[in-house]
This record gives C-alpha cells, structure tokens and sequence, in this order.
C-alpha cells in the first residue's frame, strides 16, 4: 500500500498527538494492536511530566517509548524480553533520543532496576502476559516511587464470561486469551494486594473498532487477512476491547 493512502486510512481523531508519527513506521514494527494509539489513550488519564523516570515494561519495538519521551520529555527505559535491544536502539537512535530513551532486556520477574528508582510505571498491550500472577503486582510496584503511578492498557473484556471460550467467538479464541479480563477483575485484583490505590479502571470507548481499523489496515497492507480481524467483527464490541487501569503505590 502507498504510505499516503496508509496515512489516510490511520488517522484517528481520538489520537491527534498519534497523528503526528509515520503510518508506515507503526505499520512495519506492528506486534499486535497499535500501541502509539494505546499509549495516547493512557496518557490523557495519567499525566506525565517532562524529567520523570518512565519503566515502559513490555515496550516490544519502543514505538510506544519513543512516543512518551518525545511527547512529554521523560526519560524512558524501553523494558522487553522478545525484542533484541540493539534493534530497539536503532529506532531509538533515529528518533534522535539517544540518553532519553534506554533499551533494557530483561524478563518482567527479574527487572535490573533499584527499588523506587522510577516516578511512573507503565505497559501498553503486554502486562497480561506476566501480571495476572496473584503476586505480581507486589514485586512490579517496588520499582516506583511510594505514591507513584502505574498505568497500563491491555486487550481485555467488558465483563468475564460464564464459561470459556465464549460460545459465539468459540471458532476464534485462542487458549491464550484466558488473560483477557474485564476492568472490574483487574481493580479487584490490583485492590486485593493491599499495594495500589487504584484511581481508574475502565474500558476504553470506541476501542474495539479502533482495534479492527487497525487490522484491517494492517492486513491490506501485508496481502494476508488473519482471523482477528473476523473474530473482531463477529463480536462487534460485545466482548471483546481494551482494560485501560491507573493506580498508585501505596
């Protein structure tokens, strides 16, 4: 597809600071839903000052850490386990964020990091991977500030199913997709820990279709339509969408 025409089919007017970055650059290191788009949503609840230590955990390519780092002026360590971090580097570097943007490798329950040593903690499309362990939670918040931040959005669910795989996306659902869960499963099982304050657990508005958008795009754009988007249109919001959550260490 021409990067004009890709241009025109990503812009989104609930993400006009996303607006400002390549079609074609979120296009070709896409590893899931649009996670500039993502990173957008969290930050228009959770406020971000420039010079404050970010742990972008999780950060797969760096796209979502370069984009907080050049929007708000924070320092970011663009935190990941799949993605080699001299690859994350290059991005970085032709970003021109050398010494504002660090890769890290490093696996969610063995982080290099001193206790308290960030302001903000955050993860876009990733912390259901590892943060669904009951205990969790207790060893990620360590590495923010007391009263610091913790904000992620992560595909999820507007309310947990009687039985699993829901019966009318059963020819879709993946195994995987057990991680999925509502706002209310997160806040409670944020609030059980006794670690958190949480200040915000939603679903973010329009999110589904954003995500299908973004697909279908993405699929034009490879010659190869996957079955998400088809799972996404046969559930059109019923179900399935994006847990967007904001807590405080206590």
């Amino acid at each position: 597809m021409e990067d004009d025409e890709l241009t025109r089919l990503l812009t989104n007017d609930r993400y006009p600071r996303s607006g400002r970055y390549s079609a074609r650059w979120m296009v070709d290191n896409a590893m899931g839903p649009n996670p500039v788009w993502l990173a957008e949503a969290l930050t228009e609840v959770m406020p971000l000052e420039p010079g404050m230590r970010v742990l972008d955990m999780g950060c797969g390519k760096a796209l979502t850490s370069i984009f907080l780092a050049r929007e708000f002026g924070v320092r970011v360590w663009a935190t990941d386990l799949w993605i080699d971090p001299t690859q994350n580097w290059s991005r970085i570097e032709e970003a021109d964020l050398r010494g504002q943007v660090h890769p890290v490798h490093a696996e969610a329950h063995a982080l290099p990091f001193e206790e308290g040593f960030f302001d903000v903690l955050v993860s876009i499309d990733a912390y259901h991977y590892f943060g669904t362990d009951d205990l969790y939670l207790g060893y990620y918040a360590r590495f923010v500030k007391p009263g610091g931040p913790i904000g992620m959005v992560v595909p999820g669910l507007a309310e947990e199913p009687p039985s699993y795989p829901p019966p009318h996306l059963a020819s879709y659902w993946p195994w995987e997709f057990c991680s999925f869960h509502s706002p209310d499963w997160w806040r409670r099982h944020w609030e059980k820990t006794g670690q958190v304050t949480v200040d915000l657990a939603d679903r973010l508005s329009g999110g589904w279709e954003d995500w299908l958008r973004w697909n279908d795009v993405c699929d034009r754009d490879f010659g190869e339509p996957r079955e998400e988007a088809e799972m996404l249109r046969a559930d059109a919001g019923q179900l399935l969408g994006f847990t967007r959550m904001v807590a405080r260490r206590s």
